[in-house]
């Protein structure tokens, strides 16, 4: 049986690995989240929200469907979340060795980790770029040193980080932070000073790391820590767009969706912004 495809519709419902620029690679795991759960559903949901948007996107005056979306088989690996990391990281790196540019859907934050390896690998001079309430920058928690809390500690062990959207935080992490790179949430609301600060600490190639919970729960209520205070909509895609504009953007995920059938606004929020992330890397000078 076929995989739900990204955006699945007049342009591609028989679209092939080698007639795509761009591959989706669902992660549907959810083995490390400590407080709500659901999050291994949300790649499905974002793919069943895709289709539903419109081709051509007003803001780039493009079609990036045009450029061949692929959606893989998911990652099923579930017995760890360090044999997570090791088969996503193989899976990422086949598909950057083939030139692909890889998009991957959580489940939560984890899921991250192996792809971040995969791309510190493949890209020098790399900087991970995270949108997220939290820091997730703990050396171990709950007996694993790739749980969702630590995703960041193990990107930073491998290439630069910038944290943007911060608002949660244990005092242990307190310690880990550099804060000339770090941009709390309650400092970049109202204001756009801090986006040009932010970029000038990104070095040539980025890797965007995106937690839905950067945005505020008014916008995306459902994810598994929903924190107040988040980025609104178009304050996170002007900076993502400076961010596209200015610097190699080399791939990103969007993680810790956890769908809920009473409310589609957010599948919708998450579908939508990879397509807009996708616009701002492909649209032409």
């Amino acid at each position: 049986m076929r995989t739900v495809g990204f955006y699945d519709g007049d342009f591609s419902p028989d679209i092939k690995l080698e007639n795509s620029k761009i591959v989706v690679l669902p992660i549907p795991y959810d083995g490390t989240s400590t407080w709500l759960k659901g999050a291994d559903k949300g790649p499905e949901a974002i793919l069943k929200a895709s289709p539903n948007m419109e081709y051509y996107d007003i803001e780039t005056n493009s079609q990036v469907v045009k450029e061949g979306i692929y959606t893989d088989a998911p990652v099923s690996e579930k017995s760890s979340p360090e044999a997570l990391a090791k088969a996503s990281e193989k899976k990422v790196s086949e598909h950057l060795e083939k030139g692909k540019f890889v998009v991957v859907l959580g489940g939560e934050h984890s899921v991250s980790i192996g792809p971040i390896m995969a791309f510190s690998k493949k890209f020098s001079d790399l900087t991970v770029l995270q949108l997220d309430a939290h820091t997730d920058l703990r050396e171990e928690y709950h007996g694993s040193k790739f749980n969702h809390a630590c995703v960041m500690a193990r990107a930073k062990e491998k290439c630069n980080i910038v944290q943007v959207g911060i608002r949660s935080m244990s005092a242990a992490e307190k310690k880990s932070i550099s804060p000339d790179r770090v941009f709390f949430a309650k400092d970049i609301h109202g204001n756009e000073d801090w986006m040009e600060k932010a970029i000038s600490k990104l070095t040539k190639n980025v890797y965007l790391t995106i937690d839905l919970d950067a945005f505020d729960p008014s916008i995306m209520p459902f994810t598994g820590t929903p924190e107040p205070g988040g980025m609104q909509w178009y304050q996170a895609l002007k900076f993502i767009r400076k961010v596209a504009e200015s610097r190699n953007l080399v791939g990103f995920d969007v993680v810790e969706l956890c769908p809920d059938e009473r409310n589609k606004a957010p599948d919708f929020l998450a579908a939508k912004l990879i397509y807009t992330i996708l616009s701002y890397k492909f649209m032409k000078p």
